[in-house]
């Protein structure tokens, strides 16, 4: 009975894929197959344990083509947005992963990156490891939000210019300040300046600050000059850092090499750029 069960989700699976699925929930499973949850668990434990399917969430399962079999699942981006539509949270691709989309390729990216209404624990899927960052007010950004075509469907990334905010208000998630000079050297010629500015009114002073100094260090003032605008249109900023990190420690951060009065933002170190 056990065999019949493994072999009637096996042929479950076989079907879903010749449809060109990769997904699939257990309530949907169990409806097709005539099967209990206990029943369903163990022959899918069975197909896991073959490297046949994934379980990401409880009750969410993806189909693990032969040819990703060595990776243990498929790419995140063929199913992202069936799980992030079954957990029931709006989300966007974003940061390293959404820059490498837009372009920016200088160095692969180890994570895939999802920004998410809630707070999300990681997901280890074979090699690929999802991680998630939390923004709270998802709407404000909608503006900067876009559907991309993947192999099996769509998913939703963060625009160019979200993209860049992002950069600076998820420090932890970017590698640092030369790699987000580096990305950014690459990013900013396809950053639209009336969106960026648009959407910068929802984000942190310091983050606009720091994005407006690489910008304009990179040679991108024509995209960071609407941005100024709708800064100074809030009131004056207060000086900030440009790497935190520098400053960290006040009896051993470095002396400031430079001071950027248009952005009010203290340089320390100034970025390198991998070329």
């Amino acid at each position: 009975m056990v065999h019949d069960q493994r072999s009637a989700l096996s042929s479950f699976v076989s079907r879903l894929l010749s449809m060109g699925r990769t997904v699939f929930t257990a309530e949907e499973a169990e409806d097709a197959l005539g099967v209990g949850r206990g029943a369903l668990l163990d022959a899918a434990e069975r197909l896991q344990r073959r490297k046949a399917l994934l379980n990401p969430r409880q009750g969410f399962y993806v189909v693990v083509p032969p040819q990703f079999a060595s990776w243990g699942a498929p790419p995140p981006a063929w199913y992202i947005d069936d799980l992030m539509r079954y957990e029931g949270h709006a989300y966007y691709v974003g940061l390293l992963k959404a820059a490498e989309l837009h372009g920016a390729t200088h160095q692969a990216v180890m994570e895939f990156q999802v920004v998410s209404a809630k707070r999300l624990p990681k997901i280890r899927a074979g090699r690929n490891l999802i991680v998630f960052y939390f923004r709270k007010e998802m709407g404000t950004v909608a503006s900067g939000i876009e559907n991309r075509k993947t192999d099996t469907g769509t998913m939703k990334i963060s625009s160019a210019a979200l993209t860049a905010l992002d950069l600076l208000r998820y420090p932890q998630a970017s590698a640092g300040i030369d790699n987000v000079a580096t990305v950014l050297s690459d990013l900013g010629q396809k950053i639209d300046p009336g969106q960026l500015a648009m959407l910068s009114a929802s984000v942190e002073r310091p983050v606009v600050q720091r994005l407006g100094h690489l910008l304009d260090r990179l040679g991108h003032e024509d995209v960071s000059g609407p941005m100024l605008t709708a800064l100074l249109a809030r009131g004056t900023a207060s000086w900030v850092e440009l790497d935190r990190n520098e400053a960290r420690d006040p009896d051993f951060a470095p002396e400031p090499q430079e001071r950027d009065a248009r952005w009010r933002v203290v340089v320390r170190r100034v970025p390198e750029v991998d070329e």
